[in-house]
């Protein structure tokens, strides 16, 4: 079997994405590559543990629930014919299995044989569909846990919710982001030892017609310090896309990347970057290495492409032709060697041609989003920890909200705040931000997709949820920038902050009211008397 054949296996569209309870293999090869993949995960071993713990004195319904494409086929395919006796399994309840009831009708029928049965019940259920079992099934109890669920709790009664969101697939931390899952997946798949794809991939170089782009792909898959910058696209598209990854996404992902989808080189620095009918894909195009514009970068380009003779790049190129079968393209494409350069960042081959752009395609936002979201989740109150707390909200966050806030009032001062406008006239009030730093202290956050922050109105706290986004955009505004409709998604937050603080700050017991140059103070001094000066 060549070897394109076999990595079909990671492929979406092959009959291996979704496991099914099946007695004959479809090919024992492509079943020895798909047993080897399996990867155990820390929710497939709580799973079984809630498994082991039922019993007959103590049946329990278990939902193992999460999106599609995530594993929990895999999961409960694994584990049914081991725990008939002890468990009925439910694989998919968004089908019916018959044509005349729905798929609310089954779960119905099955809650209602589960409270007359002696074994506990496992139900694989999208989170989607339990929202619509809590509107629509008759079982009360059920719809109960649901909601209970829906709102952080992962136990009811009887009733325990296994889900695939809370065991994030990123880690971040002092030392920066990894991914274990991901690294697993691409340990399995470039292995050296006992590796079914790696000893196809061997066979594949001694063929008479060897596949010599998807060799020179696997290739530059398997140097660790590519796989970590896959890693690190794949971080930003979880932060800054809200990109969820499931195991089934990440596998045709990285078939799409080695495979190709043909629409340029077919190399996979240019299939990483080039859009696929793959959602990670679709979502990492907006990070694309070669639309980075620097000076070192635009020279690059420049004498590429007008054919400026570089001995250093000729012998650059020439190792990759020899080493890595990356081999030149005819005609000059800029793109696709920035798109290398980016990749082999932090490696050390040959001449180190592709180091002259390191710093180029540093990554400073990821850098500072995870300075500051370690700082709020090991926040002790030490000297140091405090003063860099309070310079980020002094000069990031409260800056910005001031600036956004008063983006049609330049004329008012630090401190003042522009609750609203009548004709020409603003109404003003002037109140104190400031962090909450006791509340910073133990604001830890179970995912790296967000940090809390934590500010006082006066003495009125508080939360706000900022992702890197977020964190951009009050970086930018206070560098000047004004947001556009292409904010629209992360300016909706800034302006519920925005909104509150109005909603507070124009029951102040003090206003004022200006128009150009002119200033009037009002004050509330009891419940009937308000005294006005400027007049």
């Amino acid at each position: 079997m060549r070897f394109k054949e076999i990595l079909s296996v990671l492929s979406k569209s092959s009959p291996y994405a979704v496991s099914t309870e099946r007695d004959q293999a479809i090919s024992e090869q492509l079943d020895a590559v798909k047993r080897y993949l399996y990867i155990p995960t820390d929710i497939e071993q709580d799973f079984k543990a809630e498994l082991d713990s039922a019993s007959q004195a103590e049946r329990k319904i278990i939902f193992l629930c999460g999106s599609s494409g995530d594993g929990k086929s895999e999961i409960l395919t694994r584990y049914s014919k081991e725990y008939s006796k002890a468990a009925r399994f439910h694989l998919d309840a968004t089908h019916s299995f018959d044509p005349n009831t729905t798929a609310i009708q089954t779960l119905d029928k099955l809650f209602d044989e589960f409270q007359s049965s002696l074994s506990s019940l496992v139900v694989g259920i999208n989170i989607g569909m339990l929202g619509n079992y809590a509107q629509e099934g008759n079982n009360e109890h059920i719809s109960k846990a649901i909601n209970q669920f829906l709102n952080g709790s992962r136990r009811y009664g009887n009733v325990t919710f296994l889900n695939f969101e809370d065991y994030a697939k990123f880690r971040l931390d002092e030392a920066g982001h990894t991914s274990e899952f991901i690294q697993k997946v691409f340990d399995k798949i470039t292995s050296t030892h006992d590796n079914p794809i790696r000893d196809c991939f061997t066979q594949e170089l001694s063929h008479s017609n060897t596949d010599k782009k998807l060799c020179a792909n696997y290739r530059l898959l398997s140097i660790p310090q590519v796989q970590h910058r896959i890693i690190e696209v794949l971080f930003k598209t979880r932060l800054m896309k809200d990109q969820f990854l499931t195991a089934r996404t990440l596998l045709d992902f990285i078939h799409c990347i080695l495979v190709g989808p043909g629409t340029s080189t077919g190399y996979l620095f240019d299939n990483l970057f080039e859009e696929s009918d793959n959602e990670l894909s679709s979502n990492i195009v907006a990070f694309d290495p070669a639309d980075i514009r620097t000076n070192a970068i635009d020279k690059f380009v420049l004498s590429y492409s007008l054919g400026i003779k570089d001995d250093e790049f000729e012998t650059y190129t020439s190792y990759l032709s020899t080493e890595l079968g990356i081999r030149k393209p005819n005609k000059p494409r800029p793109n696709s060697y920035l798109r290398l350069f980016y990749l082999l960042k932090d490696t050390e081959i040959n001449n180190q041609y592709h180091s002259r752009f390191k710093y180029d395609f540093a990554e400073d936002l990821i850098d500072r989003y995870s300075k500051v979201w370690n700082m709020h989740q090991n926040y002790t109150g030490v000297k140091e920890e405090r003063d860099f707390v309070r310079a980020f909200y002094r000069d990031t966050v409260i800056a910005a909200v001031h600036r956004y806030n008063n983006r049609n009032a330049t004329n008012l001062n630090k401190g003042q705040f522009l609750t609203s406008e009548h004709n020409d006239y603003q109404i003003v009030a002037e109140v104190a931000l400031k962090p909450n730093l006791e509340a910073v202290n133990g604001s830890q956050t179970t995912t790296p997709a967000f940090f809390l922050a934590h500010i006082k109105l006066d003495d009125k706290p508080f939360e706000i949820p900022i992702n890197i986004n977020l964190l951009k955009l009050l970086e930018d505004i206070v560098n000047g920038y004004r947001p556009n409709k292409h904010d629209k998604n992360t300016v909706v937050l800034l302006d519920d902050l925005v909104d509150r603080i109005s909603d507070i700050a124009v029951n102040a017991d003090e206003l004022m009211i200006v128009r150009n140059d002119v200033r009037y103070t009002l004050k509330n001094i009891d419940d009937e008397d308000i005294e006005v000066s400027g007049l």
